[in-house]
């Protein structure tokens, strides 16, 4: 890792600080442009907004997705203090970030919380074939 990567996760750092000072989950996150700038910072704001979603990555994603071109977004590398969640890894490969950096793992995060974090929700499927790709069928054509 190179020493810039490495000041850029410990702003990620300084950000997961400030979020929990605030009251919120401790986790940050910044854009670094393809030319090296740091061009968007977010900590997470959960429990403040009142908004599950409110994560950083997740928030930077739908910022650089309304507000950068593909060519910018391609070129950019998220920092981030924790390696993002389900939701979050969603959203960056739908926006079209170029990669991610993170500081912990979500497993590290995990081992770190009473409990080992959140259980897993049941799911089921898939069912109606015939039925649900009716909609879908051609749409990505």
């Amino acid at each position: 890792m190179t020493p810039e990567a490495e000041a850029f996760l410990r702003k990620a750092i300084e950000l997961a600080a400030t979020a929990r000072e605030s009251g919120n989950p401790p986790f940050g996150s910044l854009l670094v442009g393809p030319d090296g700038t740091v061009i968007a910072e977010e900590h997470n704001t959960s429990i403040t907004d009142g908004d599950i979603s409110a994560h950083p990555e997740l928030k930077l994603a739908r910022w650089a997705a309304r507000e950068l071109s593909p060519e910018t977004a391609a070129g950019t590398t998220m920092y981030t203090s924790c390696q993002p969640c389900g939701m979050c890894a969603g959203a960056i490969e739908r926006s079209g970030l170029g990669r991610v950096v993170y500081a912990l793992s979500g497993d590290q995060v995990n081992a770190l919380k009473p409990g080992g974090g959140f259980p897993p929700v049941p799911q089921e499927g898939p069912a109606l074939y015939d039925e649900a790709r009716v909609p879908v069928e051609g749409y990505y054509s």
